[in-house]
């Protein structure tokens, strides 16, 4: 009954025109007194701010805004994998045979998330990581690694959220999500980044466009709360043996290694 309740109630909610009133109050200069209380209730720290809370116009610039330049050390270099954004990181684990995924006691369909078998095939074997964004998280998407750009493509139309209910009750939202999907060659490995969009119709925005990403640099920002998948190919990572799962974890934080 509680399953069928929830997707009710994100069947009815998460239209395209209920998802338009949100993102066109939060960008209206109305929502600027929610920021006050918004950081309250997520317990936002206004010192890692690049900038004061008087500066943000609209609920929308406070959603995307940025960090001071020494608000987050990047653990990185030759071989490393850090953390693509502040997160949950709420599962990992290994993609099994027919590329499914194994995430809150449901399988999910590797081929179904990045659009074709094809796709999926070069990780069958290989590792996930998926990490949630709740609403107050800091919005941007770093990359993970140094490695060229393959490609990038954009797959799904819908809005569901992808939090541990969405994961658990929803109908494989991160399968039928709006998803941008940029797979990179880092070290000769294989690496998938899955930006899963929630809320709004599209809430990924792209703010790299080059043919090579450094690890640590900013890549794209979601305009909600939403979440990142990684893949990675058979024996290309392990990860850290001192990360929590799920547990909280910060942009450039070392999580692994490519092997």
């Amino acid at each position: 009954m509680r399953q069928y309740l929830y997707r009710l109630f994100i069947e009815l909610t998460n239209k395209k025109w209920s998802s338009r009133l949100l993102s066109q109050y939060t960008a209206s200069p109305l929502s600027k007194p929610m920021i006050r209380p918004f950081m309250k209730a997520f317990q936002i720290n206004e010192q890692e701010m690049a900038h004061p809370v008087e500066k943000y116009k609209t609920l929308h610039d406070f959603f995307i805004r940025v960090l001071a330049s020494d608000a987050r050390i990047v653990e990185g270099g030759p071989g490393r994998v850090i953390s693509p954004v502040d997160a949950r990181l709420a599962e990992a684990g290994e993609i099994k045979e027919n590329c499914q995924m194994l995430i809150k006691g449901k399988l999910y369909s590797l081929s179904e998330m990045l659009g074709s078998r094809e796709k999926a095939a070069g990780y069958e074997g290989g590792t996930f990581l998926v990490f949630y964004l709740s609403p107050g998280h800091y919005h941007r998407i770093h990359s993970p690694v140094d490695g060229m750009v393959m490609e990038r493509w954009v797959l799904g139309k819908h809005s569901y959220p992808v939090n541990d209910y969405g994961l658990k009750y929803g109908k494989a939202p991160l399968s039928k999500n709006y998803r941008d999907i940029t797979e990179l060659q880092a070290e000769n490995k294989k690496v998938a980044v899955v930006k899963v969009g929630a809320m709004f119709v599209n809430s990924v925005t792209r703010t790299h466009t080059k043919a090579r990403w450094k690890q640590g640099e900013e890549v794209a920002y979601f305009n909600f709360g939403s979440t990142v998948v990684l893949l990675f190919e058979c024996g290309a990572f392990q990860i850290d043996e001192q990360l929590t799962i799920p547990g909280e974890v910060k942009v450039g934080q070392k999580i692994g290694m490519l092997t």
